[in-house]
């Protein structure tokens, strides 16, 4: 068990046996929670399990900072297809919180929050926060009306000159046609 749990906490993540790897998350998991405070009597009791120095520096670094704030189950175990040779019932017993995959959002939000109160806290909080909105916004609003009124009294007075030029033009060549008109009679 201890080769195995150093190897888990090298690598992340291992293909074994099922078997093995439930035995392994029995064994590996109170180690992995001394590891969350790093003290010198933390370090010897888990040394005393694993015999390897490069695994507890991993543990007690990496390892202890990413698990900081789980309660427990640091690890995961997917059952995988048969191995060939033998048919035994293989598995992945990986470490949760260094896997990518089932958690691509959480790099980027940061730690989430676990547990919810009953109290209703998160909506006295949102009330202050609409209430401080809406008198923000109001001044916003009432400057961009008179904006837009502005704007639709252009967009007025800019059809209201087309139409004057449109009715000018449909009058202008009935004149110059007249004037030749005219002009041709008189000649």
């Amino acid at each position: 068990m201890s080769n195995i749990t150093c190897s888990l906490i090298a690598h992340k993540r291992i293909i074994t046996t099922l078997a093995k790897a439930k035995a392994l998350r029995v064994y590996a998991e109170p180690l992995i929670t001394r590891s969350k405070v790093d003290s010198m009597h933390n370090r010897r009791v888990v040394f005393s399990y694993l015999q390897d120095k490069e695994a507890i520096k991993e543990l007690f670094g990496v390892i202890g900072d990413k698990v900081a704030n789980r309660p427990g189950g640091y690890t995961r175990i997917v059952k995988m297809p048969r191995r060939a040779g033998d048919a035994a019932d293989m598995a992945l017993i990986e470490l949760v919180d260094f896997n990518e995959i089932y958690m691509p959002n959480e790099s980027a939000d940061g730690a989430k929050k676990t547990r919810r109160s009953r109290r209703g806290a998160g909506t006295t909080a949102a009330k202050p926060a609409a209430a401080a909105a809406s008198p923000a916004a109001a001044p916003v609003a009432e400057a961009a009306a008179p904006a837009a009124e502005e704007v639709t009294e252009a967009a007025h007075t800019t059809a209201d000159a087309d139409m004057a030029a449109e009715a000018n033009n449909e009058a202008a060549p009935e004149a110059p046609a007249q004037e030749e008109g005219g002009e041709a009679a008189g000649a």
